[in-house]
């Protein structure tokens, strides 16, 4: 496919993209529908002109032409007009674009992220970071539930990419999270950008430790023990000026328990990460460990380090429900499935049932609201014990 070089500030930001938006060599920064954020690391890209593939951009060409008629009719001089034409010149048919699957659009994002997270010292480390948070809460915006679902039960499922699954995981808990604290969207935004960069300095170490059976040794527990420092350290370093996001990182492991009011916000903001931290690593298996029930999880940050109820955790909790989108269930109809929407209450969400009371999977997942007695959620199951391969297409039809 054909990139086209786009001129210098042919774009501005705060525009929504009507293509996607790449690097010289045709690497994603910006999906198509996406908003250009007013970063200082935008800015730049829009500088020196990105680019974009030449077949996405035939809408954005009928409106560049319309809009030097609109000139002509308002006698403007040629060289305005000439100005306006100059921004794209390419009109050779191409095919149309193929829309790809939510879930393929995912797993391309994570993989793209688990790209950045490899090799992140880039001299474009920040655009792309940027390009990829945006893309990723604007995903999460559009529909909670259904990006709960796909990172909840993929997250049960795989061993692979582990260091973007997790921040993708955490970050969209964490927007969650602090919406539900009423927080900012600044602060929102810091503690989201936070959750996809604290294991930075690990670079892949965590996916090496998801297939290892043996205990840690003495150097990867080395490695471990203040990565939160170094983590910031390296965003600095990258470029990274928002204080409130780099003291989030560096204290994601060493927030004390107790209440959130009167820290300050870092330290509010480290605290619920560390506990968001910790409630995905349950989610996810180990090669010497089952991933754990949704509900388990949950309990296990419902109440701190002193036996206390956690402030952090509950707000978790009242995020997302006990039940996640995503996570196994049993009904007390003895059908088991998968949650695929949150509900009014922590414990009512939407179920697609997906094996029946006799033990034989379903033709096609069927939706019980759990709010009826007779459709209630008896038992929270781990991955592992739903003996079912399921399609996530289907299941993410009943979460729209």
């Amino acid at each position: 496919m054909e990139l086209i070089h786009l001129p210098p500030n042919a774009l501005k930001p705060g525009q929504r993209l009507g293509f996607s938006l790449r690097d010289a060599s045709g690497k994603l920064l910006f999906a198509s529908g996406s908003v250009l954020p007013a970063s200082d690391a935008v800015r730049e890209l829009l500088e020196r002109g990105a680019y974009t593939y030449a077949h996405e951009t035939e809408a954005y060409q009928r409106e560049v032409t319309a809009r030097a008629n609109t000139l002509v009719h308002q006698n403007a001089t040629l060289k305005d007009i000439a100005r306006v034409q100059a921004d794209f010149q390419h009109d050779r048919q191409k095919p149309a674009a193929v829309v790809a699957s939510d879930v393929a659009q995912w797993l391309d994002f994570q993989s793209r992220l688990h790209a950045l997270l490899k090799e992140p010292r880039t001299e474009d480390f920040l655009a792309r970071f940027e390009a990829l948070h945006t893309e990723g809460q604007e995903r999460l915006q559009r529909s909670p539930d259904k990006a709960l679902l796909m990172l909840v039960y993929d997250a049960g499922q795989e061993l692979g990419q582990y260091t973007a699954r997790h921040a993708l995981l955490c970050a969209a808990l964490c927007h969650l999270a602090g919406e539900r604290m009423g927080w900012p969207v600044d602060r929102v935004g810091a503690l989201t950008r936070a959750a996809l960069s604290m294991n930075l300095s690990l670079g892949l170490l965590q996916d090496r430790l998801t297939q290892q059976r043996e205990a840690l040794r003495p150097d990867q527990m080395r490695l471990l023990a203040g990565h939160g420092d170094r983590s910031a350290d390296l965003l600095q370093q990258l470029g990274v000026r928002d204080d409130t996001w780099l003291q989030a990182v560096r204290l994601h492991h060493d927030a004390a328990p107790g209440p959130l009011e009167g820290r300050a916000v870092p330290e509010q903001l480290a605290r619920l990460l560390q506990r968001i931290d910790q409630f995905a690593a349950r989610l996810s298996p180990r090669a010497a460990r089952k991933a754990q029930a949704g509900a388990q999880a949950a309990r296990s940050i419902f109440l701190d380090e002193r036996k206390q109820q956690d402030e952090a955790g509950a707000a978790l909790i009242k995020a997302v429900g006990l039940y996640p989108p995503g996570s196994a269930v049993r009904l007390a109809t003895g059908e088991e499935g998968v949650v695929v929407k949150r509900g009014l209450s922590a414990t009512e969400p939407l179920v697609a049932a997906l094996i029946g009371k006799s033990g034989n999977p379903l033709y096609e997942p069927v939706p019980r609201d759990t709010r009826l007695a007779s459709n209630a959620i008896t038992q929270s199951l781990a991955p592992h014990e739903l003996r079912l391969r399921v399609s996530l297409e289907k299941l993410l039809r009943l979460a729209a």
